[in-house]
């Protein structure tokens, strides 16, 4: 039996087979507990011997093992967060945190889901991945299993995940709205073209409800063309643009574009060709390195950026504070602001 000052929240979790979130509600007097679940808590705390780790006090030399969980997609934001990973090793092994970085299939749910699942051998999981009910049960039943989870750039809420990590993706694309409403202003009538995948990322569907939100409150004036369609390779997704839009000198023609995911580059190209060079605006996410390449040569006006960096480090730290049961480990991170880059601002 471990001693009194050795007992940690997951281990009081283990033991009364529930989440390390519902131990800390329990210990806090928090309410949304279950009575019966909070009295199994207190007698597992009493037979292992009364006391807890002091919050805000990690132990003194613990080893961490936590997997970095990415869609296979092999999209240049996706690649980028799996390089920034690999980057982030040092810092990693400084905080005595072992990582590895796992890429699952998101074209089948059923697929990742299962997979997910059966990662109950680490500490702790900052996780990529698509919002749906296989994925949120998954999740669910690593948490009751005492993995720590954390979602990383896109949200699965609902799910029993510990915390978001990442920017306020329908404040981005309402900053996208934003912007491009405002090149459109003065124009009795204009159009713009909303152009996202068919996705399950809750990422990419906030972007385009934020975009659609704003248009509709501030530039009433503004007709969406939504294209929703947009296939995962560049010349897949050149064709889909090149069907999509409409000539510039057509009398339905827009005036700007948004892309809330992959595919930008191939939209790009389509934009170029339909005519629209100079004459519409055209947004897109993530500063890698197409997208800066798309600024530099005037084929992008804005790119909408987080600090990927930032939110990767952050995930390691809070799966760290997570598993030692440190009190407040969820409010000493602030989700990046949206970052506007355009080719003023590139260097």
């Amino acid at each position: 039996m471990p001693s009194p000052s050795s007992v940690t929240i997951p281990q009081i979790a283990k033991a009364a087979g529930v989440s390390t979130a519902t131990v800390d509600r329990v210990l806090n007097d928090r309410p949304g507990v279950n009575p019966a679940t909070a009295q199994r808590v207190r007698e597992v705390l009493s037979s292992l011997g009364g006391t807890v780790t002091q919050p805000g006090r990690p132990k003194s030399a613990p080893n961490y093992r936590f997997a970095f969980v990415l869609p296979d997609a092999r999209t240049a934001f996706f690649d980028a967060v799996d390089r920034i990973v690999a980057q982030s090793a040092g810092e990693f092994r400084h905080q005595h945190v072992t990582e590895l970085t796992l890429r699952l299939p998101s074209h089948d749910v059923n697929a990742f889901a299962q997979q997910l699942a059966r990662l109950t051998d680490f500490g702790g999981l900052a996780l990529l991945a698509p919002d749906v009910p296989q994925v949120k049960l998954a999740i669910n039943e690593l948490v009751q299993a005492g993995v720590q989870v954390v979602t990383l750039f896109s949200d699965v809420a609902g799910s029993m995940r510990a915390a978001f990590l990442g920017t306020d993706n329908r404040a981005a694309g309402r900053t996208a709205g934003l912007l491009l409403g405002h090149g459109m202003a003065g124009r009795p009538r204009a159009r713009t073209a909303l152009f996202s995948p068919p996705t399950r990322f809750a990422s990419e569907i906030d972007r385009r409800i934020g975009y659609a939100q704003l248009m509709e409150e501030r530039f009433a004036q503004v007709d969406v063309l939504r294209c929703l369609e947009v296939p995962d390779s560049e010349d897949e997704a050149y064709r889909y643009a090149m069907d999509c839009l409409p000539p510039a000198d057509a009398p339905d023609a827009i005036a700007s574009a948004y892309s809330v995911a992959g595919g930008s580059f191939g939209i790009g190209r389509a934009l170029a060709a339909r005519g629209y060079t100079g004459r519409a605006l055209f947004a897109v996410h993530d500063l890698v390195e197409v997208h800066r390449s798309m600024l530099a040569s005037g084929a992008a006006d804005y790119v909408l950026h987080q600090d990927v960096y930032l939110s990767v480090s952050a995930a390691a730290r809070t799966l760290r504070a997570l598993q030692d049961g440190v009190r407040g480990a969820l409010t000493t991170f602030r989700n990046p602001r949206v970052e506007i880059v355009t080719q003023e601002n590139l260097a």
